[in-house]
């Protein structure tokens, strides 16, 4: 069985080795999947792929290897508990069987459904179309398909769902990131507009030199240290599906940290709403009102969004369509009200810009920033910082 896995890895390109074929045979001797799909996913994933570009077909043919073992006896007495092919179900939806599966029609709808099956719902379900459990089609739940839900627990894995019911941690960014590349200091340096305030401790040279020639002794003068007066402020959407952009958006902070002398920051899940916060750990206890990020910094702050923009058209649109609480303003009312009071405003994007097209909400997030939107790429950097000093 898991020979067959790391042919089918190779053969559909993944660069996978014996040594790390090896590791996971090591790994799986020891138990460390716990015998759960979710572990034994990650595990496998952790051991034999290197490069995120990779992911998508190291998905596909775990997918096609572990369906195939539903119908080999001998493969399911090799250890493989059924909990990971019943999990897996979710993955073999054709594309028919998918548009087969009808919304309720809305989100007052599905939530006023889902209070009824609550109501009447006495145990756990796996699979089907109506009670609240996994791997089917009903639009409660977690680890199934339907194209517009409520997950419960459980992680993301078509990222349709229109509200989360699930305490989530996220971690705050580390903004002394060790840095890939330099490149990203240097696209971000566009926006440098230098200014001499503060305490005059710098040796004015050019000013001593000619106060000396003048008065006829040494007149020593002294000067504010030059430093980038530009002011920028960061909004950075931080879990869930931007788990998969941890990397390339804290190679952003840090950058942003050492280039920008006058940098706030701020965290926000998905849309921005009435309420941000400084540090994730803590984020259900201290939070910013959004009116007072607004009120505090003066327009001529440039602004940054970074997020995937990836989420619910509910979550912009509709007012309580937030996954994780009940916003009484539609996000798309907050992203106005920043783009009105700062004119200097961009999103960068850590999706690669040709699949923007294929997600509903990045398009609506795109149009409510006036086009603003660009690829978190040194290409798509660069023309943030064109447009943020144009």
């Amino acid at each position: 069985m898991f020979v067959t896995f790391f042919h089918e890895l190779k053969a559909a390109g993944v660069p996978v080795t014996l040594r790390e074929y090896l590791t996971l045979m090591e790994a799986m001797d020891k138990d460390l999947a716990s015998r759960r799909v979710e572990d034994f996913y990650y595990l496998s994933r952790a051991a034999l792929v290197k490069d995120e570009r990779n992911l998508d077909k190291f998905d596909r043919v775990f997918g096609h290897v572990f369906k195939g073992l539903e119908l080999v006896s001998e493969g399911i007495e090799a250890e493989i508990p059924a909990e990971w092919l019943k999990k897996l179900a979710e993955k073999y939806l054709t594309e028919e069987e998918k548009q087969q599966i009808q919304a309720l029609g809305g989100l007052d709808k599905l939530m006023e459904t889902l209070k009824q099956r609550l109501a009447e719902q006495k145990g756990r379900h796996q699979g089907g179309s109506k009670w609240i459990g996994t791997g089917g089609t009903s639009p409660f739940g977690n680890a199934g398909y339907n194209p517009e839900g409520v997950r419960i627990g459980g992680e993301s894995t078509h990222r349709r769902a229109v509200k989360v019911w699930d305490k989530r941690e996220f971690k705050d960014l580390d903004d002394e990131v060790e840095l890939g590349t330099r490149n990203i200091k240097v696209a971000l340096r566009r926006l440098r507009k230098f200014a001499r305030t503060g305490a005059p401790d710098e040796l004015d040279l050019d000013g001593t030199i000619k106060g000396t020639a003048h008065k006829g002794y040494l007149d020593i003068l002294m000067r504010p240290e030059r430093h980038n007066a530009v002011k920028v402020l960061l909004f950075f959407d931080i879990g869930g599906s931007m788990d998969w952009h941890i990397k390339a958006t804290e190679e952003l902070f840090s950058a942003a940290r050492s280039e920008f002398k006058h940098m706030e920051h701020f965290y926000f899940h998905n849309c921005l709403y009435e309420r941000v916060w400084k540090e994730n750990s803590r984020r259900f206890q201290q939070t910013t009102p959004t009116w007072d990020v607004l009120h505090k910094y003066p327009h001529d702050y440039k602004v940054v969004f970074v997020g995937d923009a990836s989420m619910s058209p509910y979550e912009i649109a509709v007012n309580g369509g937030s996954v994780e609480h009940y916003n009484e303003e539609a996000g798309q009312v907050w992203i106005d009200r920043v783009t009105r009071t700062y004119p200097a405003c961009v999103w960068l994007n850590p999706v690669p810009e040709k699949e923007w097209a294929y997600t509903q909400s990045i398009g609506m997030m795109r149009q409510l920033m006036g086009g603003r939107m660009y690829p978190l790429t040194l290409d798509g950097l660069d023309r943030a910082m064109r447009e943020l000093v144009r």
